[in-house]
């Protein structure tokens, strides 16, 4: 039998479990202190909005809103109203994949849209003064219809804002006509 080259054997050894190593947990293991009580999904956990900020979209939008351009993540700050300003904007924000898909139900996502949207909060004057919060019935209505082209339709949006004369603020390039 011819043996194994010395780095191939090292492989071996480590990728190998260990005899006495054990593939799945000890069942009558008791959880750390603090951990005694099973997860709660996300949609179940009765988080502020504030919170549910934190936990569904401060990681592309940054904690305050701020964006990430060089990433591609519009800032939202004193902006973001500027969506209910235009024929299909407020859909839109809804739709917006990491919207649309969070792990929140239709209630909570209305209300971290709302909280977003408040004139003394990230979207600042940019949120009409009229604008009609979201319901959890509308969120539902809108949150499942998948945008196919994305980008384009953000063009499309930030195009009608320019025609109303609405300043974009949202740190991105110009969109092409």
């Amino acid at each position: 039998m011819k043996s194994l080259p010395p780095l191939l054997l090292v492989f071996t050894c480590l990728a190998a479990p260990a005899g006495h190593a054990r593939a799945f947990p000890n069942p009558d293991q008791k959880p750390a202190p603090g951990n005694e009580q099973p997860q709660v999904p996300l949609s179940q956990a009765g988080y502020r909005p504030e919170v549910n900020y934190q936990l569904q979209c401060a990681g592309c939008h940054l904690p305050q809103g701020q964006g990430a351009p060089a990433n591609d993540v519009p800032n939202m700050i004193g902006f973001v109203g500027s969506f209910l300003r235009v024929p299909g904007g407020r859909e839109f924000l809804v739709r917006v994949p990491g919207v649309a898909q969070a792990a929140l139900n239709d209630e909570q996502l209305a209300a971290l849209l709302n909280w977003i949207l408040r004139r003394d909060g990230i979207a600042g004057d940019s949120t009409p003064a009229d604008a009609e919060p979201y319901s959890a019935d509308e969120v539902a209505a809108i949150r499942h219809r998948m945008m196919d082209n994305i980008p384009g339709t953000r063009s499309g949006l930030i195009h009608a804002m320019r025609e109303q004369g609405i300043d974009i603020n949202d740190g991105m390039p110009a969109p092409k006509p």
